[in-house]
């Protein structure tokens, strides 16, 4: 069907043999035929059996990103229109829909492609060069997939502007697709409003992936003295004022997102429950433990330390370096969320940096419960890459 074909060494392709969707560039003997970086192509294994098909980019180091097992499979504007509309109605049977991610890329099996709606808004999200050729025509099907429910789209944001599209040999892109409109776009999440800054916000603009763990650090903070470490915009600062807490600080080191969380506390009226500081969370936590500070609350939720498997050991130290600061503060009896972002530090890694810090402070900690990403980012178990956020509450307890 797809005259190209590329076959792989022998030994070679666990990861697709799997059930994943990335073939790397070692683990391919050739390639025959005519063909452009991003155009579909037939995967064999080294004997000539039939793996599927998928797209091809020689810039890339995950050579072939699969795209359909099946043999009689034409990848036209019908197979499209089947991958959008399941990831909808996925996301209509798991989780609230008002802001959420509607296409999260492999675990969507559109790999690259991340869609995120924010209200009537959508941000896109082109980390692929086979994707994007596509990008266009996914984001047709879905806006009228969604006006089927009722659902009319003011506008789309792309913010494929992430450095890894060079590692695609393309150009990093930002901007409207369509006719411009205010890219500040009001949501409401957990009872909690916000100003979501599309065009300029990390990412795609907000964090939805914390959504439910925002929800379930609610219910430990009425009438408590809370401290948000890392707070970006303030959503989990706020989640906490919304449901109770006496007092809130929340921290972070860049002065726009504290600007931007002090105008989410104004618009839900906790101004004068919560505070935003600009400082770097490393130097202030020990400040705060020198002046005899405690809180009843400590949430960590720290921008990804690592991002390769090469810099790990320097992401542990900074794993347990922050816990161990978090932990020392909380008063006893009190609670710590924490997480970690980063695929490459895995559950384990992530427990055991945990303990180390526990034992480092002289705490014991005992746990409420784990969690991972919110279920609009649903994890693919044959794809790794797309279970990155591990979620922890603990009570501390100071040891006897």
């Amino acid at each position: 069907m797809y005259h190209t074909i590329v076959t792989l060494k022998k030994g070679e392709g666990r990861t697709i043999k799997a059930g994943g969707m990335w073939i790397y560039d070692n683990e391919i003997a050739s390639i025959l035929g005519d063909f452009e970086n991003g155009d579909l192509v037939t995967v064999h294994d080294f004997d000539g059996y039939f793996m599927g098909y998928g797209f091809l980019n020689m810039n890339s180091k995950i050579r072939v990103r699969m795209m359909s097992r099946r043999k009689d499979q034409v990848i036209d504007e019908a197979f499209l229109e089947r991958r959008v509309r399941n990831a909808w109605e996925y996301r209509k049977t798991v989780c609230d829909t008002s802001c959420c991610r509607v296409i999260f890329g492999e675990a969507d099996f559109l790999p690259g492609l991340v869609v995120d709606k924010f209200s009537d808004v959508l941000v896109v999200e082109s980390l692929a060069l086979g994707i994007d050729r596509m990008k266009f025509r996914i984001l047709d099907i879905l806006k009228r997939v969604l006006a089927e429910d009722g659902i009319v789209i003011r506008g789309i944001y792309e913010r494929s502007d992430a450095k890894v599209r060079e590692q695609e040999g393309m150009k990093r892109q930002k901007g409207f697709i369509g006719d411009p409109f205010d890219t500040k776009v009001e949501i409401q999440e957990n009872g909690v409003r916000y100003l979501v800054n599309v065009e300029d916000g990390q990412k795609t603009g907000f964090f939805l992936d914390q959504k439910y763990n925002r929800l379930a650090v609610q219910r430990l903070c009425k009438g408590k003295k809370v401290l948000d470490c890392f707070t970006h915009t303030g959503s989990f600062a706020l989640n906490a004022a919304v449901a109770g807490a006496s007092s809130v600080l929340g921290v972070d080191a860049s002065e726009l997102g504290c600007e931007q969380a002090r105008e989410n506390a104004r618009l839900n009226q906790v101004e004068d429950r919560v505070t935003f500081r600009c400082a770097d969370v490393f130097e202030l936590l020990p400040e705060l433990e020198r002046k005899g500070e405690t809180y009843d609350v400590v949430i960590l939720d720290p921008p990804a330390f690592t991002k390769s498997r090469n810099s790990i050991k320097n992401a542990v130290k900074g794993y347990r370096e922050i816990n161990l600061r978090g932990m020392k503060l909380v008063r006893d009896g009190g609670y710590l969320a924490t997480c970690s972002c980063s695929h490459f530090m895995d559950q384990e890694l992530f427990a055991k940096t945990l303990r180390e810090a526990a034992h480092g402070a002289h705490r014991r900690l005992r746990q409420v419960e784990f969690r991972t990403q919110a279920c609009d980012h649903p994890i693919l178990w044959a794809a790794d890459q797309s279970y990155y956020l591990k979620f922890y509450i603990f009570q501390v307890v100071e040891e006897m």
